[in-house]
């Protein structure tokens, strides 16, 4: 929790309000060689300390009248205004302090084909940032003049209505379908404390079939539609089979033909539109969750180790490399980490609590008896327990796996370390409960 200065410890949390700009050709065009200029301005500096040992680097004052002179002799650098230049050079610089604190990979140069554009604005004052209506809303951009862009959200101290805070500054990013204005805020406002929200407890299994399975009976099954619409689909995929041919007719050494570079804009647009429902459902559910239950239990999933490729080397190779692949699609698809993400922060701003627990036999153990067996799952989608004493069942295998989640949250919250155990026992099913 953060603090602003000169004011009565006052609670300011951080965060960052995306926004659809709508620049005129001539704009977007500006805005481009903007954005051409600050990734050539990272390539350079990368060549410049590459170039050098550590022990011999430039000092940032020197980096900067190095860049305030390259403004005033080269015609490319000086599209870019003083302070994003700025910007670069500091952002470049935290990519190496990162680098060598060991929380991040080696900076890289930025090819022009695979590289997102952006143009940072660190003052808020320079946006000059104004409401026109309902809908839309209009800043102030250096060098580029006057833009319009989407009021979808309320901007923190803007007008009357609006949330208590102000705004900090701004980047100007490059999507597949437009530009966007990310706004960087400081919102003031004061949470509850965590644990406080009256509402009950909830365990939730993410899975690919079912997108959540939750232990309420009200709400079993938490689904959405498809990310893309059958005909959208049957687009993305004759265009991903265009490219391929493209690349395969391609003479060797020769650039990307410009249409190949519109299919894949294609492809990336299409993607975006993906993106976008995904995270809009995203919001919508766990903002939901937040409002609804106090304690949520969620698996604690390594994604990234799940999604790894299962193809092997030539000494090992993999076996149902085809099979994993479409799993591994599958689950990126769903955005299990983000969901995760978004659950922990919107429960924590209702007094709430988000468990992490254990993931170790949550499908397998019986949440009536706690009987762990790997028979008990029939198939994919049913559970039935195999132990004569119970049988519990059949009953859907994600849901029963919720109930086990959340058992094994409320034990992990009811003990002073917080951890849980993954032969805790015991669930509401059916009005039985087995002691840990």
């Amino acid at each position: 929790m953060l603090y602003r200065m000169g004011e009565a410890k006052r609670p300011v949390t951080r965060r960052m309000v995306k926004l659809r700009m709508y620049p005129t050709p001539s704009q977007a065009s500006a805005l481009a060689d903007q954005g051409h200029a600050a990734r050539a301005l990272w390539n350079v500096l990368h060549e410049w300390y590459d170039f050098h040992a550590p022990s011999r680097w430039s000092s940032f004052k020197e980096a900067d009248e190095a860049i305030r002179q390259g403004r005033r002799e080269l015609a490319w650098l000086a599209v870019l205004p003083a302070q994003a230049c700025q910007q670069v050079l500091k952002q470049y610089a935290q990519a190496w302090q990162s680098h060598l604190g060991g929380s991040r990979g080696r900076p890289r140069y930025r090819a022009r084909s695979r590289t997102k554009l952006s143009v940072d604005v660190p003052q808020a004052s320079a946006l000059k940032t104004v409401r026109l209506n309902r809908k839309w809303g209009e800043v102030s951009l250096p060098l580029i003049g006057r833009v319009r862009f989407r009021y979808s959200r309320e901007l923190p101290g803007l007008d009357r209505g609006a949330p208590e805070g102000r705004t900090t500054g701004a980047r100007l990013v490059r999507e597949a379908d437009g530009w966007y204005l990310v706004f960087r805020c400081e919102c003031i406002r004061t949470s509850p404390a965590p644990g406080s929200h009256p509402g009950p407890a909830v365990g939730i299994d993410r899975g690919v079939a079912v997108p959540l399975a939750t232990s309420d009976r009200d709400h079993p099954y938490l689904r959405h539609g498809p990310w893309l619409q059958p005909k959208e689909a049957e687009r993305l995929l004759r265009l991903e089979r265009k490219v391929a041919r493209q690349r395969r007719s391609a003479p060797p050494g020769k650039p990307v033909s410009r249409r190949q570079q519109r299919t894949c804009r294609q492809i990336a647009a299409l993607h975006a539109r993906e993106k976008r429902r995904r995270s809009d459902w995203q919001h919508k559910i766990t903002t939901t969750l937040a409002d609804r239950y106090g304690l949520i239990g969620i698996e604690k999933l390594h994604v990234a180790a799940m999604t790894a490729s299962a193809r092997g080397s030539a000494v090992q190779p993999g076996r149902a490399v085809a099979q994993k692949s479409g799993l591994n699609l599958a689950i990126r698809r769903e955005g299990w980490g983000r969901l995760q993400e978004m659950l922990e922060y919107t429960s924590r701003e209702r007094g709430g609590l988000l468990v992490p627990v254990p993931a170790a036999n949550t499908s397998r153990r019986c949440s009536a008896c706690g009987h762990v067996d790997a028979r008990n799952r029939k198939s994919q989608a049913v559970f039935a327990c195999t132990n004569p004493e119970c049988g519990y069942g059949p009953v859907n295998a994600d849901v029963n796996s919720a109930y086990n989640i959340e058992t094994d949250a409320l034990h992990a919250a009811s003990r002073p370390n917080g951890s849980a155990s993954s032969a805790a026992l015991g669930s509401r099913v059916d009005g039985r409960r087995v002691p840990a």
